[in-house]
C-alpha cells in the first residue's frame, strides 16, 4: 500500500510531465483539500522544476498590456520577455541614478546642474 505523500508526490511528478506549472498543480491539490504543509512537503521532495525561486503573477490594464504587447512585437519578444526586459533596465536606470545622486553633496547642485540627464 502506497504512503500518502508517495501518493502526492508521483502526482505531482505526473503533473510536471504533462505540462502544468507548480503554481497550477498547487492551486489543484488545494481545491481537492490536501494540507498546505504537506502540499509544501512533497515539492520539497522533489527537485524544483525551474531554476526560479520565486514566481510573480500580475495583473494589468487592458491599454497598458496592448502598449506592452506592441513594444514586444517591435523589439521581437514575447510579453514575458518584454516585461522582464522593462523590469531589468528599470533596476539598472535605478541603480543608476543612485550612484549619480551620491557623488554630489547638495540636492540642489542636483536639480540645476547643467548635466545633461538621460
Amino acid at each position: 500500500m502506497k504512503t500518502k505523500m508517495s501518493q502526492l508526490t508521483k502526482f505531482i511528478k505526473e503533473a510536471r510531465n504533462r505540462g502544468y506549472d507548480d503554481l497550477q498543480i498547487k492551486e489543484i491539490l488545494m481545491k481537492h483539500s490536501w494540507p498546505v504543509d504537506e502540499i509544501e512537503n512533497g515539492f520539497s521532495k522533489l527537485k524544483p522544476k525551474y531554476k526560479f525561486k520565486n514566481k510573480v503573477s500580475i495583473f494589468l490594464d487592458t491599454d497598458l498590456l496592448k502598449i506592452i504587447e506592441k513594444r514586444a512585437k517591435k523589439n521581437l519578444f514575447a510579453i514575458p520577455e518584454q516585461i522582464e526586459d522593462i523590469l531589468r533596465r528599470s533596476c539598472i536606470r535605478t541603480k543608476n541614478m543612485k550612484a549619480e545622486s551620491e557623488k554630489l553633496d547638495d540636492m540642489l547642485i542636483t536639480l540645476f546642474s547643467r548635466k545633461k540627464r538621460k
